[in-house]
């Protein structure tokens, strides 16, 4: 710890652990004995396949921009779509 130089000034220091233990513990009690991340996951795929589902050309060349400029994941990513397809790699499920 660096010394202060203002002698007006008291340097301290906080531990944070044991109120990020309390706050994680709070939440996967609020989370339940039923949560199932699995399904919350491909919930969450769905979702967003539905979201970006039956859009009109002038809409899929929008999405197909910001996807490749990163803007919003997309393409053949991942997920399960809602047909139970695989998607590819990283956690989306695809739009066209």
């Amino acid at each position: 710890m660096k010394q202060n130089k203002n002698p007006d000034l008291i340097s301290f220091t906080l531990d944070l652990t044991l109120d990020e233990a309390r706050r994680r513990t709070e939440v996967m009690a609020a989370l339940g004995p039923d949560w199932d991340p699995v399904a919350a996951l491909r919930g969450e795929d769905e979702a967003y396949a539905l979201l970006y589902s039956g859009l009109d050309a002038e809409q899929q060349r929008t999405y197909d921009m910001l996807v490749a400029a990163g803007v919003l994941p997309g393409g053949e990513q991942g997920g399960v779509l809602p047909g139970g397809e695989q998607g590819g790699e990283q956690g989306r499920a695809a739009a066209h």
